[in-house]
């Protein structure tokens, strides 16, 4: 049995090219609206409504494509993924937000930790869009 190939020093080296800050704030988006979306949106005196149960489950899915966009080389396929990250989790939060001020008003309920978490991966996706848009 031979060994030949196994102990020999390698000549080939592979550099692999440093993670694109708008790479890394997409990916920390994607974290934030990931846990976000499973949290309580909002919390009453009765206790708390989850987002898992409407919204939360559609900004989820758009986190999905958020953690593709922050896995790829291709930085304006990643900048289109974060903008549509960005659209759903601003979106989504703020219509919530809109329909519950309209239909009970501002008294007896508060955001919960998931709606601000969402909301905030969806501006730091915004972001996160921007500048890869502007390098690619």
């Amino acid at each position: 049995m031979s060994s030949s190939g196994l102990t020999g020093a390698s000549t080939r080296t592979t550099t692999r090219q440093p993670i694109h800050p708008g790479r890394k704030r997409l990916g920390a988006a994607t974290a934030l609206v990931m846990v976000g979306s499973f949290m309580p949106w909002v919390s009453t005196q009765l206790g708390n409504l989850s987002g898992a149960g409407g919204p939360g489950i559609w900004t989820f899915y758009a986190a999905m494509l958020g953690l593709g966009g922050a896995l790829l080389p291709l930085r304006r396929l990643a900048a289109l993924q974060a903008a549509i990250v960005a659209g759903v989790a601003v979106a989504l939060p703020v219509w919530q937000l809109a329909r519950i001020v309209d239909t009970v008003g501002f008294g007896g309920w508060m955001p919960g930790p998931g709606i601000v978490l969402v909301l905030g991966g969806g501006v730091l996706a915004g972001v996160a869009a921007v500048q890869l848009a502007r390098e690619a």
